[in-house]
């Protein structure tokens, strides 16, 4: 499965983690991958204690210094401009003021991109109030920066290297605050629906949510199919959002190709692109907790292209569980 999407943090972390960030900058790398074979396709006063367990990894920025109120838009003014600045760097600029960010919770960023050659600012989502949701406050979320952010409060703004050399990139620092946390669901959650046809593949699930799948005798559609199983209460993913689903695909003979509970993990998928059609069909209008079964025909799927150990023109039939949305 593959995808890419469009978040504040991402080509920070390269070479670190699969955290990706763009905002409107050109170029931006694959933000989550899983198995090919599945549907998708400051100056700071203080750096916390905590910087000292990566010095050795992670490069500290200097004479940048920020004013402000913490939980508002800063002001960030650079030393000297020209100034250079390395992938893999950081500073924390500003202590937040809120609760302790929780291991494993998904944060919420502000984002202020500024231009190192002449501290121009690029771009900005406080304006518009559009802050990213993508970071998961993990080692696997945030790779070697998360050992310098965690224990981090809400409020807290740090700054963010990336460089670009290529005749064509602009090398600048992403200035993130952290503004909300909330805990992604670990499976589906919600009302479970009775009223499914007789005829579709049955789904049962063990005490984790893992599910299996019986196919009782289906021979699948040439239609898309979307049945809900468990109806979420959650938001509505939207057409430009991205999913962060757990799910398993099979063949219509019951053959499992992908699972990413096998692996423990989670999937970001890009509504806007980036997964076969008949995910972003099957996903947009439903609600985060949700769990949806999808029998995707190999025209909204990988059509008469084989795709690891999925033939070519092959159905494909899903169980997603929705779990938080970005």
């Amino acid at each position: 499965m593959h995808t890419s999407h469009h978040s504040l943090v991402g080509r920070l972390v390269a070479g670190l983690a699969a955290v990706c960030v763009c905002i409107g900058l050109a170029g931006c790398g694959s933000g989550s991958d899983a198995s090919s074979d599945s549907s998708t396709s400051s100056s700071s006063s203080s750096s916390s204690s905590s910087s000292s367990s990566s010095s050795t990894k992670l490069n500290q920025i200097s004479g940048v210094t920020l004013t402000g109120t913490p939980g508002e838009k800063p002001t960030i003014k650079l030393g000297s401009t020209p100034m250079t600045v390395e992938d893999q760097s950081y500073v924390i600029l500003q202590e937040g003021n809120g609760d302790t960010i929780a291991d494993g919770n998904r944060v919420c960023a502000q984002g202020i991109a500024i231009n190192v050659q002449d501290g121009t600012e690029l771009m900005s989502t406080w304006e518009d109030n559009t802050p990213d949701c993508s970071i998961v406050m993990s080692e696997s979320g945030m790779g070697n920066y998360y050992s310098v952010f965690k224990g981090s409060k809400i409020n807290t703004t740090v700054a963010i290297g990336v460089n670009d050399s290529s005749s064509s990139g602009v090398s600048y620092i992403m200035v993130l605050t952290f503004v909300s946390q909330s805990t992604d669901l670990t499976k589906a959650t919600g009302t479970k629906v009775t009223d499914i046809p007789s005829d579709l593949p049955i789904v049962t699930t063990d005490s984790d949510g893992k599910p299996s799948i019986n196919m009782n005798g289906y021979k699948g559609s040439d239609s898309l199919v979307t049945q809900v199983l468990i109806q979420g209460d959650g938001d509505e993913i939207g057409e430009d959002d991205t999913a962060v689903v757990k799910y398993t695909g099979w063949l219509l003979d019951g053959t499992q190709f992908d699972s990413s509970w096998d692996s423990g993990s989670t999937f970001d998928a890009s509504m806007s692109g980036g997964v076969i059609q008949g995910w972003i069909d099957g996903l947009v209008g439903q609600k985060v907790g949700s769990q949806i079964l999808l029998v995707v025909p190999p025209d909204l799927g990988y059509g008469d292209t084989a795709q690891g150990s999925i033939p070519t023109n092959s159905t494909l039939v899903f169980v997603i569980d929705i779990l938080a949305k970005y």
